[in-house]
């Protein structure tokens, strides 16, 4: 990892007697994106305002660039203004009364700048975001895309230390969300600046994030890249939660010793063979398997690993996708296949999938 810049150790904050974030550390490099995600409750956002200094932590620490910015032994809490951080927030904070040059000079006129260098800033934060043309409009003339390009660009105007993301594509439509997404994305590369985004939208998390931070009640389940929490996810939760899974039952074949292949019964007499990122316990008894990463085929099995028999038991179109339930020896599959591929309802197929897509789980 690049050098660190924000460093959480130990992290505790408490609403009373309720812990909402429960002992997270978590190191963040220079440049990086990194992306807390979880389900409302789970203390993402809470991580994130206790970095900006807008939550006064339980314990811990804190360090934002090698200066440590909150320390319960220390009894260390610098104040949210000194700490070299800019947020964005879900609902923009765009002042409707100013200009869009005003809401993005704010910031800059409050540090007392210079006219000259706030006039320069201004026009380059304003550029960064395809806005200059509109700086002498008022804010309360904009759409709510165009808002939240005008937050941005008051977020990065003063090129802050380590910019912070609170849930800020949510109140856009889908499609423009989508498109955000990009824009956002291409901004912090060419920025180059250090971020950490919050969002409990799986898909925007995988898009735009170097590395995705799975939460769930006030803690840390796993950290990887998109395609590490993915393609191997580590527990229940993150299979189910990241994605479209199916979670098989069963038991842990004798003999697996290190991270590799392994031999996993599932229901209905069938053995299939999974794969572990893990040095497996002994005691796993759960299996995933991507809907997207199942084939579907007519005929009967032809022996080979991970190809069983199925029944089409239900066909559901979803545009882009096809999604069917599939009766099997083990219960029910849900697989997703290109809407080209058609099935009929009551089809006899067999199902099959490579080893490496069907990832044993620690719990």
């Amino acid at each position: 990892m690049s050098e660190a810049r924000i460093e959480i150790d130990n992290l505790v904050v408490r609403y009373g007697d309720v812990p909402a974030v429960k002992g997270v550390s978590l190191v963040v490099g220079q440049g990086e994106h990194v992306t807390l995600l979880g389900p409302s409750g789970c203390g993402k956002t809470t991580t994130l305002r206790a970095i900006a200094g807008l939550e006064e932590p339980s314990g811990g620490t804190i360090r934002i660039a090698g200066t440590t910015v909150y320390s319960a032994a220390e009894r260390r809490n610098v104040p949210a203004e000194k700490r070299g951080v800019s947020m964005v927030f879900q609902s923009y904070a765009v002042w409707p009364h100013m200009s869009v040059f005003d809401n993005v000079a704010y910031g800059l006129r409050v540090r007392h700048l210079p006219r000259e260098e706030i006039q320069r800033e201004v026009d380059r934060a304003l550029d960064l975001v395809q806005m200059r043309n509109f700086a002498t409009r008022s804010a309360a003339l904009l759409s709510g895309g165009q808002q939240q390009r005008v937050a941005l660009a008051r977020a990065v105007a003063f090129s802050p230390t380590v910019l912070l993301f609170d849930e800020p594509l949510s109140n856009l439509d889908a499609k423009l969300r989508a498109e955000m997404r990009v824009e956002l994305r291409d901004l912090q590369r060419r920025l180059g600046v250090t971020s950490v985004y919050v969002t409990h939208d799986q898909e925007e998390a995988l898009a735009i994030s170097d590395r995705v931070v799975v939460m769930n009640v006030g803690g840390i389940e796993q950290i990887g890249t998109p395609e590490d929490i993915y393609n191997r996810p580590k527990t229940r939760f993150v299979a189910d939660f990241v994605g479209s899974a199916n979670l098989i039952a069963g038991k842990l074949r004798d003999g697996a010793s290190g991270p590799g292949p392994v031999g996993f019964d599932a229901g209905g007499g069938i053995t299939l063979h999974a794969w572990a990122a893990h040095a497996p316990r002994g005691g796993e008894d759960h299996v995933a398997i991507r809907t997207a990463y199942i084939e579907m085929a007519a005929g009967a099995p032809n022996g080979r690993a991970n190809v069983i028999a199925g029944t089409v038991r239900q066909r559901l179109f979803s545009g882009d996708f096809i999604q069917y339930i599939v009766d099997w020896p083990a219960g029910r599959l849900t697989v997703r296949r290109p809407p080209t591929e058609m099935f009929d309802e009551g089809a006899a197929i067999t199902v099959s999938f490579a080893p490496e897509h069907c990832v044993l789980l620690e719990n």
